[in-house]
């Protein structure tokens, strides 16, 4: 795979995700914080820490 490719399907990917954390908390009522932008740039760790992070 070159890097071209490689580059575009992460960015599908986590923009993807970052969506899917997104439409996750306005179905749910809660707060997405800043983890939607994390998600971005961090892709699957950002929707980890979105479900699993205890603000508290």
């Amino acid at each position: 795979m070159d890097i071209a490719t490689f580059l575009a399907a992460t960015l599908v990917a986590h923009v993807g995700l970052a969506v899917f954390v997104t439409g996750h908390a306005v179905v749910t009522d809660h707060d997405a914080g800043n983890w939607p932008y994390l998600t971005l740039v961090l892709g699957l760790a950002g929707v980890a820490g979105y479900f699993f992070y205890d603000g508290t």
